[in-house]
């Protein structure tokens, strides 16, 4: 009796939370053009609840902030309204349609906000007392980080969810000096040597990244200092030499640089524009190297074959893309066939530098957050961010041919996006993830 009621409350809590990132997307796509109309509707039969994994990790989407930076557009009354929701039945829940979701939704929208403070206060209090912890629940801590870290909070926050810093505190100190004292083994056993000592495919590939280096993320001019550049040679070097299965691949260079940026903005102030990394001691700059060392081989480890010969997680991800979108916008879909555009001319690189080079970087971070949460689901999530992002502009696709279409889609007009189009962006993708991944049969004719 006691299992069958603990399932129960699990199908609650899941069922509430389902109807209620339905009534928020609804709510945020209130006026606009919304590609696939099938996700107005719920589906009838239940999800396995087995599977599931995103709702029961991330929590209400009414918690999610707009960025790491900005203020959060509900208040604390809206957020204890989320939480009692949860307790509702399943089959209450069940019995509000859809329309009537839509017209709660507008009169919540439609709330004035006591004050954007009280919600970012309470968050800060969230995540203050989950580190606070002597052991961090690594669970709880993907819950709240799933939409969004505060800045200050971040560093701390994504070496526990790689599992690089332990979540037990009184080791914590220990572990991070002895892999900072590790990775300057190999700066000195791999990097600092002559190229007499290299073998000729070592000395390619650390030419190639000595290349690649000065082409990273050249719109923002921190990337362009030569402090940085040298430092990213290093990183990435070392990785290539201690992962031989894979070696230096064009894209992970890309990888390297929200760990930069955010271990870094541990020692400076200011905006990003404004940093010098050469004004760090040599101590510093090399426990950042560690740090971006360490955690880029974590989340590497868990997506290794997108790395390898030919990279067939990667295509495995493009090929999924392929069905979920022709599931979710059919007239999508097939425009793009009808005009012989193919999903590996674009969703490659997306894939394999993680949306990184199509969104402004200062959005990286924040669309990190979420990666780090998913953990080891962050592969099969990424084909509903994938989606999500691509189906912002279904109506646009449908108007253009062959040509336009690569051109459009290789050259995404995101320069002036803020948080609230990506945070559209994930709502997206969490929904379609929760209505479609347990259901993989609903993604095949």
């Amino acid at each position: 009796m006691r299992s069958e009621s603990e399932e129960e409350r699990k199908n609650a809590t899941i069922d509430s939370r389902f109807n209620q990132t339905l009534r928020n997307v609804q709510g945020l796509l209130k006026g606009r053009s919304f590609p696939g109309k099938v996700l107005i509707t719920r589906r009838s039969d239940p999800l396995d609840n087995s599977t599931m994994r995103s709702p029961d990790n991330h929590g209400s989407l009414r918690d999610s902030e707009t960025g790491p930076s900005q203020q959060s557009d509900g208040s604390v009354e809206d957020e204890m309204q989320s939480r009692n929701n949860l307790n509702a039945s399943p089959s209450a829940s069940q019995e509000k349609s859809s329309t009537s979701n839509s017209e709660n939704t507008s009169n919540e929208v439609q709330k004035p906000s006591i004050g954007s403070r009280a919600t970012d206060s309470a968050r800060l209090m969230k995540f203050t007392k989950e580190l606070s912890a002597t052991t961090v629940i690594l669970e709880k801590l993907r819950e709240l980080a799933w939409n969004g870290v505060p800045s200050y909070f971040r560093p701390n926050i994504w070496r526990l969810l790689l599992g690089y810093a332990p979540p037990n505190s009184d080791r914590r100190e220990g572990v991070l000096r002895r892999k900072r004292l590790d990775y300057l083994d190999c700066v000195a056993q791999y990097y600092d040597i002559q190229d007499i000592e290299r073998t000729d495919e070592e000395i390619n590939m650390l030419r190639q990244i000595a290349v690649d280096c000065p082409r990273t993320v050249p719109d923002v001019s921190f990337f362009q200092q030569a402090q940085v550049q040298k430092s990213l040679e290093r990183i990435l070097y070392i990785w290539a030499i201690r992962h031989p299965a894979s070696g230096y691949v064009q894209g992970i260079n890309d990888l390297a640089t929200p760990f930069l940026v955010v271990f870094l903005s541990e020692h400076v102030e200011g905006s990003i524009d404004n940093w010098m990394m050469s004004d760090l001691p040599s101590e510093k700059i090399s426990d950042i190297e560690a740090d971006c060392y360490w955690c880029l081989s974590k989340l590497l480890d868990g997506m290794q074959d997108h790395y390898t010969f030919a990279q067939p997680g990667i295509q495995r991800l493009v090929f999924k893309l392929k069905e979920l979108v022709r599931r979710i916008d059919e007239p999508v879909s097939t425009h793009m066939e009808e005009q012989g555009l193919e999903f590996l001319q674009f969703a490659f690189r997306w894939f394999n530098c993680l949306l990184i080079r199509e969104i402004p970087f200062h959005l990286v971070t924040r669309l990190w957050d979420t990666y780090l949460a998913e953990g080891d689901a962050l592969p099969d999530f990424l084909v509903y961010i994938a989606a999500s992002f691509l189906l912002t502009w279904s109506d646009k696709l449908l108007k253009l041919d062959f040509q336009e279409m690569v051109m459009f889609l290789q050259h995404l007009p995101t320069h002036n996006w803020s948080h609230s189009e990506l945070e559209m962006v994930l709502s997206r993708a969490y929904m379609w993830h929760a209505m479609f991944n347990s259901s993989p049969s609903h993604l095949v004719s």
